[in-house]
């Protein structure tokens, strides 16, 4: 959500990037790197760190991949000359068969039936698992290589100067309180399409504002008070396709807010509606215990009163259910 008080808008996803990456991007640990910048670089990890992975990776592979089994084969051969050899297993390894999971129990079974050169191949296979899913761990994490792979297709706030963010702001709020809506959530607007569309117009907007700010950035660099009169001729037509844009955007803007208001308008029917529904029957219990609990003439006529207007509340209810509907229809063909 964009916040009401600070012009500072939310920054904008491409919504043609995979689901699962924009969530990633969307993250608040994510550093998202403006457009405008240079795109972030592949972490290149030093000789030094290198050869620190060379070392540890493997003794942890060892550690977590081999040495579990390891130490349940040794309880194993250990137990070999016992009688009952599954008392024998359970004597020396109960605690580790229970705390370990497939891999020793894979290596134990192995080792019963005899077959030792598989139980060494199933401890090679632990420790190349191990080995690798460390060494992609310590690799470049999601959200990093989500920002750098897609960088230029999310928009930052640092991508917009102080007119775009306003007006970006502006659009993300009404977008927001479309979506937000009671009238989209009871269904009375397209969901489908608010929630496909929305969003592309959100980009479509934001791209214009971020090439505005960019072509406005340019032409402050461009010193237009230390140019001649013939330069700065030759410059307008630059500046009057500028205006044209923004005002373009701006009336497309406009639209999504005056949208809004319609939205929030059929909010308040909504609401009107579920309050005339209720009428009847809030009346209706209210009689009862005006009826209960009072017994004089003074109490007839308010009872008659109340049921002429539970009559008049439902005449109203099917008024107000015809106009709210017709009001969803205008506001879905928008």
């Amino acid at each position: 959500m964009v916040d009401m008080t600070s012009p500072r808008p939310r920054p904008v996803l491409d919504p043609d990037i995979p689901a699962a990456d924009r969530d990633l991007l969307r993250a608040p640990s994510t550093r998202l790197v403006a457009a405008a910048r240079p795109a972030p670089a592949r972490p290149r990890p030093g000789p030094a760190r290198l050869l620190a992975r060379a070392l540890w990776i493997p003794l942890l592979a060892l550690f977590y991949g081999v040495l579990p089994g390891g130490w349940i084969t040794l309880f194993l051969l250990a137990s070999l000359d016992e009688e009952d050899l599954l008392t024998g297993v359970f004597r020396w390894g109960r605690t580790a068969v229970l705390a370990m999971l497939v891999l020793p129990v894979v290596q134990v079974t192995l080792i019963l039936l005899g077959w030792e050169p598989a139980a060494v191949l199933v401890a090679a296979a632990g420790f190349t698992g191990w080995t690798v899913g460390i060494a992609r761990r310590l690799g470049e994490p999601p959200a990093a290589r989500a920002a750098r792979v897609h960088h230029g297709r999310y928009l930052t706030a640092g991508d917009f100067d102080r007119p775009a963010a306003g007006l970006l702001s502006r659009a993300q709020r009404a977008i927001d309180a479309v979506q937000g809506s009671r009238a989209q959530r009871a269904g009375l607007l397209d969901g489908v399409g608010n929630a496909v569309a929305l969003p592309y117009q959100e980009w479509e907007i934001a791209e214009a504002l971020a090439e505005h700010t960019r072509l406005r950035r340019e032409h402050e660099a461009q010193r237009p008070d230390r140019l001649s009169e013939p330069v700065r001729a030759l410059l307008e037509p630059q500046r009057r396709a500028l205006a044209l844009s923004v005002r373009s955007v701006t009336e497309r803007v406009e639209a999504l807010e005056d949208y809004a208001r319609r939205v929030r308008d059929l909010d308040g029917a909504y609401h009107e509606w579920q309050v005339l529904r209720r009428l009847p029957e809030q009346n209706a219990r209210h009689r009862d215990l005006l009826a209960r609990t009072v017994r004089d003439d003074l109490a007839r006529e308010e009872i008659d009163r109340l049921t002429g207007d539970a009559q008049r509340a439902e005449t109203a209810l099917h008024d107000s259910i015809t106009s709210a509907v017709q009001a969803a229809r205008a506001v879905g063909r928008l």
